[in-house]
């Protein structure tokens, strides 16, 4: 018997302006921007791009995972539990910072190289896991499963990051439920249908060619966010390409019922679990014990 699938749509449209971030970078940002503050359980979503000079040297976190992802070039990155690697094109970092991490993140310039661009993700952590182990979940190109719906010819690719489509499941897991698919669409007119976990909150950003979501709906172009829509009966998203070679991440994750109080890099549910992170990064304890004597290589 076939099951009834239905299509979610989109009900609110932002689009990421580029702006300076960190030390020289170069940044699109939507979820965590005034347009689109809250989406839980999304606290930020930006869409980077790293000239020679610039990065992000020595900067702590609590409460939150940090999902970096690179579609051009590699970074570079180095932490205070002696933690150190680089993410190459097409390579995913999944960070827990749990109870405190400080790390540095720094792209790769050389001749011949390209700029490193990329998108992070930042994840609230259900409050139960927000004073956790700092942990890593980091995956080559080669390691992220990929599922073609329409076959090896076509012409649609799906990397499955997290979560699971079409019969192929990644192997990160995520603390709370988060699935992040990349999605290449070879040819205007290809149409996919991807199934989401009823109640959990969805996105698509764009950021070459352009989208079609669900049925006689205009198309999206590139470096929008789109939220979807959550209505019962509504199994997943139908998605179209409008151009060729379209490309986009699609991004669905539980929400969570909890307030989001947030510090910078900071992120806890209420103001005196804020100030208590506060006093911990001051003196050095519960995570930062090594906040004023650790330094990075790569970030100084």
């Amino acid at each position: 018997m076939a099951l009834n699938i239905m299509s979610r749509n989109v009900v609110k449209k932002v689009f990421a302006v580029e702006t300076s971030e960190g030390a020289g970078a170069r940044v699109r940002r939507s979820i965590g921007s005034m347009n689109l503050r809250n989406l839980t359980p999304f606290l930020m979503l930006d869409h980077f791009h790293v000239s020679e000079g610039a990065g992000f040297p020595d900067h702590p976190h609590r409460g939150q995972a940090t999902v970096t992802y690179m579609l051009e070039g590699s970074s570079r990155h180095e932490d205070s539990a002696g933690h150190a690697g680089t993410i190459e094109t097409g390579g995913v970092q999944w960070m827990c910072a749990g109870k405190g991490i400080i790390h540095a993140e720094m792209p790769v310039h050389g001749k011949g190289v390209p700029e490193p661009r990329g998108l992070q993700l930042w994840v609230d952590l259900p409050k139960e896991f927000k004073m956790v182990e700092p942990s890593y979940q980091e995956l080559s190109p080669e390691a992220i499963p990929t599922a073609q719906p329409e076959g090896k010819d076509g012409g649609i690719d799906i990397k499955v990051i997290s979560g699971k489509s079409h019969g192929v499941e990644s192997p990160v897991r995520p603390l709370g439920g988060c699935w992040f698919f990349h999605v290449t669409m070879k040819n205007a007119g290809t149409t996919m249908f991807q199934d989401i976990p009823a109640g959990w909150t969805a996105f698509v950003y764009i950021w070459k060619g352009s989208v079609n979501i669900g049925e006689n709906n205009p198309n999206y172009d590139a470096f929008n966010t789109l939220v979807l829509s959550n209505e019962d009966g509504e199994t997943g998203v139908q998605l179209t390409a409008g151009k060729d070679d379209t490309q986009f991440v699609l991004i669905a994750g539980e929400p969570l019922d909890q307030t989001v109080f947030q510090y910078g890099p900071f992120v806890m549910t209420n103001q005196e679990e804020i100030q208590k992170t506060l006093m911990d990064y001051r003196t050095g304890r519960n995570g930062f014990e090594k906040a004023h004597t650790w330094k990075s290589k790569i970030g100084n």
